[in-house]
């Protein structure tokens, strides 16, 4: 396939993954296809339906490493569906009868790209698929190729989404210094709501990587300074059933034995009861452009909080978020160099003219290659039968409930 122009946008929330993954990418091109010229699209599909891009000049692609340095996406990032007609119309990204597939399209045709390299999670990638569909229909071919990006770690049938690590790691950061408010009132309950929808993989290797980092630490219980009351004593995820009661009864002889008590819970854990609690008292509950639920109006920590206040005792709840402090950190280590196998594998297949989402295939003994576009889909749920999420909840004292299936 002859390839003369790519594209490359980046979509959705953010990850840490981003700003590294367009250097990856630009520096992979660079190195195996220096002719190929390179377009980025600004904010996502809102810069492809507006015309807003740029070429990626020489000295951008010698220096693409130091995106590596860096979180967030410099390209810019926004949520947009291509079939959500209206949602396109209402924030001005196409006029009134206009379809936003077609003014899309006709976007990369006039801009004469041949691939375009998409970076996002299944909402992302799955309109880069209708995309790709509407535009072979259309006798225009056009190679779509995808990264994952998604700190909850729930795309199927991918293994690891990029930034995933990252985030735990930084969620574990952002929780050492929350942790400290745990002397700065008797009877302390602190509840770290993380990032994750539907799955929890996100929240337990947050509490995990925490735990890991606390080992490495010295303490002087002497002088109040104890390994106890800077430890997790609960893990909440979407997945896993548990018993409020019972929960809160062993939560309480913590709080009576050591003054505090230390919580982490995903975001989407008991959305949907909120919400049909919310919904009782005649509360309308927004939903994102993708039908989503926006969590920022749910807020299942400071839900949670509440339940458990009462129950324990507590004097003071502080409800704390890393969600923002994690998803806009540079890609640590692990991330970079994963990002590096799968931005080159990216340029392999889309020089072979083969469209879909790389990544490691679990359905394939976790080949890297790239995942058909029909096989792409979120809300891949956290399996909590795995030995070191067990582990986890052994060592705080926590009964692990049963199997609950979460709403995608």
């Amino acid at each position: 396939m002859s390839i003369k122009r790519v594209g490359i946008l980046t979509a959705g929330g953010l990850a840490p993954c981003l700003s590294s993954a367009i250097g990856a990418l630009i520096a992979a091109y660079t190195e195996q296809a220096p002719e190929i010229e390179i377009v980025c699209y600004r904010s996502g599909y809102k810069g492809l339906l507006l015309g807003d891009s740029f070429v990626v000049d020489d000295h951008s692609r010698k220096n693409a490493a130091i995106l590596h340095q860096h979180g967030g996406s410099p390209i810019g990032n926004s949520r947009v569906k291509l079939t959500n007609v209206a949602d396109c119309v209402k924030r001005g990204l196409v006029s009134e009868g206009q379809d936003p597939l077609q003014v899309a399209a006709e976007r990369l045709q006039s801009d004469e790209v041949d691939v375009l390299h998409t970076i996002g999670g299944d909402d992302t990638n799955t309109t880069a698929a209708d995309l790709a569909a509407y535009l072979a229909k259309h006798e225009y071919q056009l190679t779509v190729v995808g990264l994952p990006k998604t700190i909850d770690n729930d795309v199927i049938p991918i293994k690891q989404s990029l930034g995933a690590w990252t985030a735990a790691e930084e969620g574990a950061k952002f929780f050492e210094n929350v942790v400290g408010e745990h002397n700065a009132n008797p009877r302390m309950l602190i509840v770290h709501e993380v990032m994750g929808r539907n799955c929890g993989w996100l929240t337990a290797a947050t509490a995990a990587k925490y735990r890991e980092r606390l080992q490495t630490l010295n303490f002087l219980p002497e002088m109040g300074l104890s390994q106890e009351r800077r430890d997790v004593h609960g893990v909440f995820v979407p997945e896993m059933s548990f018993d409020l009661e019972e929960e809160a009864k062993r939560l309480r002889a913590i709080m009576d034995e050591i003054d505090c008590v230390n919580i982490f819970i995903s975001e989407g854990a008991g959305v949907d009861t909120i919400v049909k609690e919310m919904e009782s008292r005649g509360e309308s509950v927004p939903k994102d452009a993708f039908g989503h639920y926006k969590l920022d109006s749910v807020n299942p920590g400071k839900w949670f909080g509440k339940q458990f206040a009462d129950m324990l005792g507590a004097e003071k709840t502080l409800v704390q978020k890393s969600g923002y402090f994690s998803r806009a950190a540079a890609a640590n280590a692990d991330d970079i160099a994963l990002i590096g196998r799968c931005a080159k594998k990216a340029v392999e297949c889309a020089m072979q003219g083969i469209g879909g989402v790389v990544g490691e295939d679990e359905d394939q003994n976790n080949e890297l290659r790239a995942i058909e576009f029909e096989r792409i889909a979120g809300g891949k749920p956290f399996d909590i039968n795995v030995d070191w999420f067990g582990d986890l909840l052994s060592q705080m004292g926590q009964h692990k409930g049963e199997v609950l299936e979460t709403s995608h």
